[in-house]
């Protein structure tokens, strides 16, 4: 009796063991994430800041605003809506310099 008392102490020690080292083996399961699963999340952070902040508004609007400044003083209202127009060119590519820069900052971060 004492042998089968050992047995049994013996297994249950060893399921116990089992039981409590199982959630040790299944947290070092990694996921790891592909370029473009990295890219594509970088790309959606990115949008959903624009978004909320009106980013691409204010400095599409920003430049138009400059560019037709800067030319009504140099050719009245004539250079006001070719400096507007000017403006808002650049600043569509400012903008889009800016939120590739933001993308590839997103993905070297893991945002």
């Amino acid at each position: 009796m004492n042998l089968h008392t050992n047995f049994k102490k013996a297994v249950g020690s060893i399921v116990m063991t089992a039981m409590l080292a199982m959630p040790l083996a299944v947290s070092a399961q990694t996921y790891h994430e592909t370029a473009a699963q990295r890219h594509a999340r970088a790309v959606r952070s990115q949008r959903a800041h624009d978004r909320r902040h009106h980013t691409t508004a204010k400095v599409v609007g920003g430049s138009a605003a400059g560019g037709a400044v800067i030319g009504a003083v140099a050719g009245g209202g004539k250079g006001a809506l070719i400096g507007g127009g000017i403006g808002a060119v650049g600043g569509l590519v400012a903008n889009k310099i800016r939120k590739d820069q933001g993308v590839k900052k997103r993905e070297e971060e893991g945002r």
